[in-house]
């Protein structure tokens, strides 16, 4: 199964082909893709994180379809300790309470799995848009950045069957990544 890997001049390829299959997720107790995937790879993830509630960005609300509070999970991930991406999942209140994923570690597999075991299966398939965009002062200040350097950034939007949006993902990553996705051409 194709996996994440981390080439030896330390390029990170995310192979969105894969990455948040259950088995991948869960795999060998991972909380989640980020930390299965660089297993795989060779890495040594680390996440630091904080949860708290606040309300999302106009364009992540209209997403959500949640104007009013929600629960964000801010993260910076790390290699070792490099920093290789930060990840901010903005999450709408109530599925956050019943899936239990208010708190830092959220278990193996993450916070998809919870979501999927209170009964926001986010099923087959998820969107994601990539942008290469100018970093803010806080991002660059993160990568060693001059302010404005570009930046990747991929919005990855979670939802149920019934089409209700039960997680948008920001993750920004600064240089060295390359990203592989299959697009059916049925």
């Amino acid at each position: 199964m194709a996996s994440n890997t981390i080439d030896t001049d330390g390029v990170i390829t995310r192979d969105a082909r894969s990455r948040y299959r259950t088995a991948q997720r869960e795999e060998n107790g991972a909380h989640g893709a980020y930390e299965g995937e660089l297993r795989r790879g060779g890495g040594s993830p680390r996440s630091d994180v904080t949860v708290s509630r606040t309300t999302a960005p106009a364009d992540v609300a209209g997403l959500l379809g949640e104007q009013g509070e929600v629960v964000v999970r801010a993260r910076r991930m790390y290699d070792g300790d490099k920093l290789i991406q930060l990840a901010d999942t903005f999450i709408p209140v109530d599925v956050a309470q019943a899936a239990g994923i208010e708190q830092v570690d959220t278990g193996v597999g993450g916070i998809i799995s919870r979501m999927r075991e209170a009964g926001f299966d986010q099923g087959d398939e998820a969107t994601e848009e990539v942008e290469l965009r100018p970093s803010t002062e806080t991002e660059a200040e993160a990568f060693g950045l001059e302010p404005g350097e570009l930046v990747l950034s991929i919005t990855h939007v979670g939802s149920t069957e019934d089409g209700r949006v039960v997680e948008v993902t920001r993750h920004t990553l600064s240089r060295g990544w390359k990203l592989r996705y299959a697009v059916s051409l049925t």
